[in-house]
This record gives structure tokens, sequence and C-alpha cells, in this order.
């Protein structure tokens, strides 16, 4: 029988696999080389160090996210809807929400280059042609949301048993309402 050829896109492959069951720490040499059947040196020829092999499975782990989100908005009510994929990806995918947040985001020295970096060009638009409000304050709305959903997100991935989902949903719909109002006035206060 011929040696099975390992690629490098076999590589990401288990190596996010590992990630997505078990965390990061996961991702090790000889579990990779265990999920592929082959021996560790294989792995080591596209693996010069762990840490690129770590931002590939992290990349990955974003590219989920988006696709993950992608499926799961209602167009018809864009940026709840959202906010609740994040939640689900929480609930459903702990290890790969976790790569997500916690990834080197590099050259980011301000909450609007975190917003720059995160957040669809065309989110805040969509947001204040929808609520009536300026690009500016939706912005804000979006950014106050994101910061929010993230960090419910984080604490509803690591409690145990784990919180419902309904409370985790009203306490997001609480905030948002919170957040949108203040919007609102800030918006009609400069008008």
């Amino acid at each position: 029988m011929p040696k099975q050829k390992i690629t490098k896109e076999m590589v990401v492959d288990a190596a996010f696999e590992l990630a997505r069951a078990g965390g990061m720490e996961q991702v090790m040499v000889k579990n990779i080389a265990e999920k592929l059947g082959c021996s560790v040196q294989p792995i080591y020829s596209y693996c010069k160090n762990m840490d690129g092999l770590r931002k590939d499975v992290t990349e990955r782990a974003r590219q989920f996210i988006q696709k993950f989100v992608a499926a799961h908005i209602d167009k018809n009510d864009l940026f709840r809807s959202t906010g609740r994929a994040y939640i689900q990806i929480a609930k459903e995918e702990p290890h790969i929400l976790k790569m997500f947040i916690f990834q080197q985001r590099k050259n980011i020295s301000s909450l609007d280059d975190l917003y720059q970096c995160e957040a669809s060009p065309q989110m805040a638009q969509t947001i204040a042609d929808e609520l009536n409000i300026t690009v500016e304050k939706a912005k804000q709305l979006h950014l106050n949301m994101l910061i929010y959903t993230i960090g419910i997100g984080t604490i509803f991935s690591v409690t145990t048993p784990g919180i419902p989902p309904e409370e985790i949903y009203s306490q997001q719909e609480n905030a948002y309402r919170v957040f949108l109002r203040a919007a609102l006035e800030e918006n009609n206060d400069e008008q």
C-alpha cells in the first residue's frame, strides 16, 4: 500500500478539528500525527514552529465564525440576529469562539481600530438606514453591542452546566435597548 501524502492543508484541517473539539491546547504535533495516522515527521516538515500553525488554525476559526454568522442571520432583523448568532456560536462551538476572541490583533490602538478590524464596512450604514440615525451613531451602537455580545458570549461559553440561552438573549436584548435609546437620544440632540 503506498504511503499517504500528507499536505499542509491536511495538517491545518487536523489541527483545526483538534482545537475545535478540545481547545488550542490540543494542537500538538503528536496529536495531529495521531489524527492523520502518520508519524510526526510530515507534521514537522510543514510546521517549522507551532506559532505559524496556530495562526492558520485561528484564521480558520475566524472564517468559520464568519460563515456561521452569515448562515444564521435574519435579513429582516440583521443587527439582532447577528448578536444571537454569536451567542449560538458560544453555545455550540465554545472552543472556536475562544480562538476567535483570544487571537492576537495587531495594530489596534483604539476601539475605532478594533471596530474597523472586526466589523463589516457596510454594517454601520445598514444600521444607520434602518434606525434613521447617523453613521457615527450607528457605529457606536454596533461597537457597544459587539463588545457586550462578545463579553456575554465569553461568559456563556465558559460556564457549566451553562446559563440558559433565553436568559442570555434577554440580557442581550436589554443591553440593545439601552444602547439604542442612548444612540437615538444623542442623534436627536445633534439634529
